[in-house]
């Protein structure tokens, strides 16, 4: 089966999941994940492009972002890419990619799925068993969130300022936020999204894709058509 092409479309929030190979881990130290995030924060910036969360994992990046158009978010991933490989590389003495194949993408309605997906990508470092608490994970988004540092790469959604009236109350309710786990529905729905490339959201927002689009934006059902009134099981023998 061909594969279908990434779903990708200006003005809305995409999930992105990138993951390195086996070995060697994508990040080796604080160096690299510092030289990651200032590629990142470059070419979001030249590119126009919004970030509302993230985390980078030993093994992994996972993204939350806002494209102004179609084509910027390939564009962000390969500038990014072609950066840090080539300094990740250098830096280790190794030669190659650092990715295991193409990263995965899906666009999501923002109410309610933003807030969940943010959610879910700065609990990863936790459900990864890095830390005892998500906050504590230096490399993310969590700690622009809760106040405690200003990280340029970041650009609070507006349903993040919806949160609370003032820094105080967005930031302690954010903290609850991110200390009650997802229920598992949710995590399944949000992960199987970002692999599969199939959007996140209502029959509306679907629907309202799909005078965006001619990609399908659901899976095809399983099996044969059903054959149509009065057509007969053909010839036998």
């Amino acid at each position: 089966m061909a594969r279908l092409p990434r779903l990708a479309l200006a003005g809305l929030p995409h999930l992105v999941l990138q993951r390195g190979l086996a070995h060697p881990p994508v990040f080796a130290d604080a160096e690299d994940r510092r030289a990651y995030l200032a590629a990142l924060h470059e070419a979001a910036a030249n590119l126009k492009i919004v970030v509302h969360a993230y985390a980078l994992l030993d093994d992994q990046v996972r993204l939350l972002l806002t494209p102004p158009d179609a084509q910027a978010l390939s564009k962000l991933m390969q500038a990014v890419g072609r950066r840090y490989v080539s300094a990740h590389n250098r830096r280790h003495g190794r030669a190659g990619t650092l990715w295991d194949g193409r990263f995965r993408a899906t666009v999501i309605e923002a109410e309610p799925w933003l807030l969940l997906a943010a959610r879910h990508i700065e609990q990863s470092p936790l459900r990864a068993g890095l830390v005892v608490q998500a906050s504590d994970w230096p490399w993310s988004s969590a700690a622009h969130h809760l106040g405690r540092l200003r990280d340029t790469v970041v650009s609070a959604h507006p349903l993040f300022w919806g949160l609370g009236n003032t820094p105080f109350e967005r930031e302690l309710a954010w903290q609850r936020l991110l200390d009650e786990p997802l229920p598992v529905v949710q995590q399944q729905q949000i992960e199987a999204a970002m692999l599969k490339g199939w959007p996140l959201g209502s029959g509306a927002f679907l629907a309202h894709l799909g005078g965006s689009t001619d990609r399908p934006l659901v899976p095809r059902p399983r099996g044969r058509p059903p054959r149509a009134p009065g057509q007969g099981a053909g010839p036998r023998g």
